[in-house]
């Protein structure tokens, strides 16, 4: 006789399996998932992208898969990508739910949150970018200044071979620093030290198969230890200094004249005062800014450090930026950003390193905003959606032989510098990076002013050096490695 709690269990997995089933009538076609795990089976936690790309090759480029029991519709190359992200760019500007940044956030802040907050939030937040100089050649001063002071610390390592992701991360730290609370730090400055160490390994155990694993199965994150502890440590550590830099600003604040982020949202959180809904307080203003200080350091600092590596490795693209900043800058003056526009090869150059790096594989995780019909498929709302990057950035018909680090990828026959519309390292649509014009201007100027001032030398034969990522998760990070560099 069959046991009745066997009975029960196949029961069980039967309903499970249909209501999948079900679910999936109405999405896009896609691997069959288990009960529970979903997919997870058939996806590499250590290279989530190359699982998905090979997907693709099965499903096509709109494919369902399941994290655990939640479905999530794929994207996959230029076409639909675009057609989602800017095509329909209103219903697609919802954020997918990524459970241990709903633990850290509670649905507050820039990046992650959603619906009419996000909305206001971000529309705050680009005026008052504004008005403090983005865009304008006040905020190109302060990422000079900064230039300077980099290149002042790099002088102090005398040419010996140094690990330089400590450096190259205080320029972009210092520069959204300023923004946010009016000064600069100096280099030595524990705060400083302390803000960077949290973000950086914020990213490194992001970007872990333990944190793929624990956003697929939520309840790890109330009942296990785990790295994913650490983060919640990290940012409540942010947080508690930034609310410390407010008090600070709430004694000091002059309301006719703000000086920084922090004091323009003091302001407006006085003009809401008298309503109840309002997004402005002071828990979301301590996550706005830990958002806005994680996104411009740590995305802008490890770009500068693949970058530098890159051109370690590639010696011949190194000397030809090196020729154009001699040609062009010369030595006397800083770099500026008019500058570019006369330096295709440099351009094209920081353009290929943010192409061929794919720092952030496979976007930030997006919703649809309501029930909606995609290419034949009944997407419901609030779905999950991934749209790959690599896909774009990789593309082999935009990018002959993507796989290699080649700056001619953004040249025309001529030497002039060619746009591509496949050039979408900040996503793309409404969801674009806000920062993304100031991440620009300081991947330009940082690396020109370092290669106007340094001879960069590699402390290994070029031929044996490594550019794979050590980790490539949610983020794409470079190996450790040292340099030197010589000063001309």
């Amino acid at each position: 006789m069959i046991d009745p709690a066997v009975v029960l269990v196949l029961c069980l997995c039967c309903l499970l399996l249909l209501s999948l089933w079900k679910g999936k009538a109405k999405l896009p076609p896609g691997p069959t998932p288990l009960p529970i795990i979903g997919n997870m089976l058939q996806l590499d936690v250590k290279n989530i992208s190359k699982s998905l790309s090979n997907l693709s090759k099965v499903y096509g480029p709109v494919f369902t898969v399941y994290f655990g029991r939640r479905p999530t519709v794929v994207l996959h190359g230029y076409e639909a990508v675009k057609e989602a992200l800017i095509d329909r760019a209103e219903e697609f500007s919802g954020r997918g739910i990524v459970p241990l940044v709903e633990k850290a956030n509670k649905g507050q802040g820039i990046i992650f949150n959603t619906g009419n907050g996000w909305k206001e939030m971000r529309r705050f937040s680009l005026m008052t970018l504004r008005n403090l100089g983005m865009g304008k050649r006040s905020i190109e001063d302060r990422v000079q200044e900064e230039a300077h002071c980099l290149v002042e610390l790099l002088r102090k390592t005398n040419a010996s071979p140094c690990d330089p992701t400590f450096i190259l991360g205080c320029a972009p730290c210092n520069v959204i620093c300023s923004i946010i609370f009016q000064n600069r730090f100096d280099y030595k400055d524990h705060n400083l030290i302390n803000i960077m160490e949290m973000f950086d390994e914020n990213v490194r155990i992001l970007s872990s198969p333990w944190i793929q694993l624990c956003n697929n199965f939520p309840v790890l994150l109330d009942y296990f230890p785990g790295s994913h502890n650490n983060i919640l440590k990290n940012l409540s550590n942010v947080r508690s200094y930034i609310m410390e830099k407010t008090r600070e600003h709430q004694v000091s604040l002059d309301i006719n004249n703000p000086q920084d982020f922090i004091d323009y949202f003091l302001i407006k959180m006085e003009q809401e005062k008298h309503n109840p809904q309002s997004v402005f307080t002071l828990e979301n203003l301590a996550i706005v800014v830990s958002d806005f200080l994680g996104a411009g350091t740590e995305t802008t600092s490890t770009t500068l450090r693949y970058a530098l590596l890159l051109l370690l490795k590639h010696p011949e693209v190194l000397a030809k930026v090196q020729e154009e900043v001699d040609r062009v800058v010369g030595r006397n003056r800083s770099p500026c950003m008019k500058d570019r526009s006369s330096m295709p090869y440099t351009d094209a150059m920081v353009h290929e390193t943010q192409r061929y790096i794919d720092l952030i594989p496979n976007n930030l995780p997006h919703a649809v905003t309501c029930d909606i019909k995609f290419r034949n498929y009944l997407i419901p709302k609030g779905t999950t959606i991934v749209t790959s990057l690599t896909s774009v950035l990789h593309d082999d018909k935009e990018f002959p032989n993507p796989e290699k680090f080649d700056p001619r990828h953004f040249l025309d026959e001529k030497g002039n510098f060619k746009k591509s519309d496949y050039f979408m390292p900040f996503s793309a649509g409404k969801r674009m990076c806000a920062g993304e014009g100031l991440a620009r201007m300081e991947l330009f100027l940082f690396l020109t002013t370092i290669l106007q001032k340094f001879t960069l030398k590699p402390v290994v034969n070029p031929k044996d050096i490594d550019v794979t990522p050590i980790v490539n998760g949610f983020a794409s990070v470079p190996p450790p490695y040292q340099l030197c560099f010589v000063p001309v």
